[in-house]
C-alpha cells in the first residue's frame, strides 16, 4: 500500500473540493446580450453551450417601447457582444442603456457591438427627406426582417463569424452551428413558400395593423393592402378605419393581421364588422423556442387562416 505524505493529501483533497464550487471556465465564457427573442433564439443556437445569453425586451413587448431597467444595464455592463435589430427600431431605449452600462466592447464599431441589419437584405427604404410628421418612418429602412427566415440564414452566419473572432478556440464550433441555423431556416423558407403560392390570389391579400409585414409578405408571396394605423406608429382613427373597412368589404380580403403586442382593440371591432379573420401572430421567439419552432408556427397559423 502506499503511503500519501499528509500534506499532499491534503492539497489534493482541497483542489478537489475547488473543482466542485467553481464553475467551470470552459463553459459559456461569451456572454450575449440580445434585443429581440428571435435574435436571441439565433444567439444561443450559433453559441450553443459556449454563450449566455441575456434577452432584454420580453417576446410580447413591442420593440419600439421597452421601458429601459437598471438590470438591463447590469446585463449589458457584463456582455461581450450585445446582437440587436438596428434601423432604429430600439433607439429609443437602447442608447441610453448602452451608455449607462460603460461598456466599450459594445459601443458601435468595436467587435462586440452586433447590428443584425448590416447583414440583410433591407426593404422600404424612404426615398426623399423623412420627418416626424410622417410617423415611424425608419430613414434606413423597415426592421421587421426577422420574420423572414431567409435574412435570419444571413445573420446567423454573420454571428458565427463574429463569435469566432471573439473566442477563437471555439470558432469551429460556432461556425458549424451558424451554418446548422441558416440550413434549418432555409429549409423552413423553402417548405412555406410553395405552400402560399398555391393558394388563390385573392386568399393572398391581408391588411395589417402596423407596417412590419413587408418580409413577410415578400417571402411568402403575400399583398398587404393597407394598414390599420393611418401613419406608422399612429394610433387608428374612425374615418382611417372606415377606409379600411371598405376596402375589406370591396376586394373580400379574408385576413387581418397583427403582432401579439399591437392593440386588438380596434382590430377585433373591424373582424367583427367586415367578416375577416383576425391573426395574432407571435412577433419574436419564446424562450424555450428554437427559431424554426417560432417561425413554422408562424407559418402554420397564417397558412390556416389565409386557405
Amino acid at each position: 500500500m502506499i503511503s500519501i505524505p499528509k500534506p499532499l493529501f491534503l492539497f489534493t483533497i482541497f483542489a478537489l473540493l475547488l473543482t466542485l464550487i467553481i464553475p467551470a471556465t470552459s463553459m459559456a465564457e461569451v456572454r450575449v446580450a440580445a434585443t429581440v427573442g428571435d435574435l436571441a433564439a439565433m444567439a444561443r443556437e450559433v453559441g450553443g453551450s459556449d454563450v449566455k445569453v441575456d434577452l432584454l425586451a420580453k417576446p410580447t413587448e413591442d420593440p419600439h417601447f421597452v421601458s429601459p431597467k437598471p438590470s438591463y444595464v447590469q446585463r449589458l455592463s457584463r456582455a461581450d457582444v450585445l446582437v440587436y435589430v438596428g434601423l432604429d427600431l430600439e433607439i429609443g431605449w437602447l442608447p441610453t442603456l448602452l451608455t449607462g452600462s460603460r461598456n466599450a466592447k459594445l459601443q458601435a464599431g468595436q467587435p462586440g457591438n452586433f447590428n443584425a441589419s448590416t447583414h440583410v437584405q433591407i426593404r422600404d427604404v424612404p426615398s426623399g427627406r423623412v420627418d416626424r410628421s410622417m410617423g415611424d418612418v425608419h430613414p434606413g429602412g423597415n426592421p421587421h426582417f426577422t420574420t423572414d427566415p431567409r435574412q435570419m440564414a444571413r445573420i446567423a452566419i454573420a454571428f458565427g463569424k463574429t463569435l469566432a473572432k471573439l473566442d477563437p478556440k471555439n470558432a469551429d464550433a460556432y461556425t458549424e452551428r451558424a451554418r446548422q441555423f441558416a440550413r434549418s431556416a432555409i429549409r423552413a423558407a423553402q417548405e412555406w413558400e410553395p405552400k402560399f403560392e398555391a393558394l388563390p390570389k385573392q386568399n393572398r391579400k391581408f391588411v395589417s395593423y402596423h407596417a412590419s409585414w413587408s418580409y413577410v409578405a415578400n417571402w411568402l408571396s403575400l399583398e398587404d393592402v393597407m394598414q390599420i394605423e393611418p401613419k406608422p406608429g399612429m394610433a387608428p382613427n374612425p374615418r382611417h378605419v372606415a377606409t379600411v373597412l371598405e376596402a375589406i368589404k370591396a376586394q373580400n380580403i379574408k385576413v387581418i393581421a397583427q403582432f401579439d403586442y399591437d392593440s386588438r382593440a380596434t382590430t377585433n371591432q373591424m373582424a367583427q364588422k367586415s367578416g375577416a379573420k383576425l391573426v395574432v401572430l407571435d412577433a419574436q421567439s419564446r424562450e424555450n423556442q428554437t427559431y424554426a419552432e417560432h417561425i413554422n408556427q408562424f407559418a402554420k397559423t397564417l397558412y390556416e387562416a389565409m386557405k
